[in-house]
Parts: C-alpha cells; sequence; structure tokens
C-alpha cells in the first residue's frame, strides 16, 4: 500500500472520528494506541520497514480503534442494528476490536520474530506468537482495570462491559481466536511478502 494512501486514510478517520465524539474521555483513551502505532510506524519506517501486508492490517486496527473512540465500543451504531438483528440486547464491536487485538499483533509479533531470526521453526513459532498475543491482550485488560481503579465511573464507556460478567475472559477469548485466524489463513501471504524483503 502507497504510504501516502496509508497516511491519508489514518488521517481523514482520526479527524472524523475527533469530531464530536460520543465522550472525550473514552475518545483519548480508546484512540491513544492508534496514536502511538502511528508514532512507532513512522519512527521506524527506515529503519524497519514492514510488509505492506501488516501496514494495512495496522491501519485497519487503527480504524477499529477510532470508530470504537468516537462512538464508545458499546454504542457503534451498525452493531446496535446487528444485535436488534438477532435479538440480543448487547452491542458486540469491542468483540470485534478484540478480534482485532490478536489478529493484527499476530502478524507483528511474525514479522519480527521471523525477520530478527529469533525462531524458525513453524510450530514453536506459532505457540510463541499466541503467547504474545495472549500477553498483549492480558496487559490491555490490566490497563482498562487500572483506568476503571484510577477513575471510578468515567471509565465505564472505556470498559464497555455492558453488565456481561465474563467479558474480560470473553475478550481475551476473542483475542485469542484473532491469532489463530491470523495465522491460519495470512501466514502463506505473509510469508511470500517477507521473501521480497
Amino acid at each position: 500500500m502507497n504510504k501516502y494512501i496509508w497516511i491519508f486514510i489514518y488521517c481523514a478517520v482520526l479527524i472524523w472520528s475527533f469530531i464530536a465524539p460520543k465522550d472525550m474521555f473514552t475518545w483519548i483513551l480508546e484512540v491513544t494506541p492508534a496514536l502511538i502505532a502511528a508514532i512507532i510506524l513512522i519512527v521506524t519506517y527506515n529503519s524497519f520497514r514492514l510488509t505492506s501486508l501488516l501496514y494495512i492490517l495496522i491501519l485497519l486496527h487503527c480504524i477499529v480503534l477510532m470508530i470504537g473512540g468516537h462512538y464508545t465500543y458499546a454504542e457503534v451504531p451498525l452493531f446496535d442494528h446487528i444485535s436488534e438483528f438477532f435479538g440480543s440486547n448487547r452491542n458486540n464491536y469491542d468483540k470485534l476490536g478484540h478480534f482485532f487485538q490478536g489478529f493484527v499483533p499476530a502478524i507483528l509479533a511474525r514479522e519480527i520474530l521471523l525477520r530478527k531470526n529469533v525462531l524458525k521453526n513453524d510450530m514453536w513459532l506459532h505457540y510463541i506468537v499466541i503467547s504474545i498475543v495472549l500477553a498483549f491482550s492480558a496487559f490491555y485488560e490490566l490497563v482498562e482495570w487500572w483506568v476503571a481503579l484510577a477513575t471510578g465511573e468515567n471509565a465505564e464507556a472505556f470498559l464497555g462491559t455492558q453488565g456481561y460478567v465474563w467479558d474480560t475472559q470473553s475478550d481475551m477469548a476473542f483475542a485469542l481466536f484473532g491469532g489463530i485466524v491470523s495465522l491460519l489463513f495470512l501466514s502463506k501471504v505473509h510469508n511470500m511478502q517477507l521473501e521480497k524483503k
């Protein structure tokens, strides 16, 4: 993907997301990872350029974060309609976010491990990548907990539990599922792009 197209899409969605979000505090919490990702990509672009597949995945993940930041994860309109269609009273956009939280970091971890020659064996590679995905997901759940402790009720929209007692566990399960799906369906394409590096 052309870097200027990537930057244009990223900036356009970021600006849209920033205009009149549902809750500015939640917007900051949800969009900060996308802002950090952009800074890291800018700083490393010349020294450690990623595959185009990974740049596209990171952009998609940033868009998911920005949409969640704009509406809050519990109130994304499309997912309200999907919930109504299936007769559910829960907006499950957060589950899409957590799926991406496994789907994208799996390819990121895979790329770093392979390009830095940390691992060669596919079975160990998959195990380590999934372990990294789960560690990242667990860390994010800890961050949510810390924010909730520090801010009290202000963190409700950020947590997005919507009264679901198993929200933390299901979030991590969706990240695990995302990581597994990513490795199953994208490893071949990723390998082809890595060969050109």
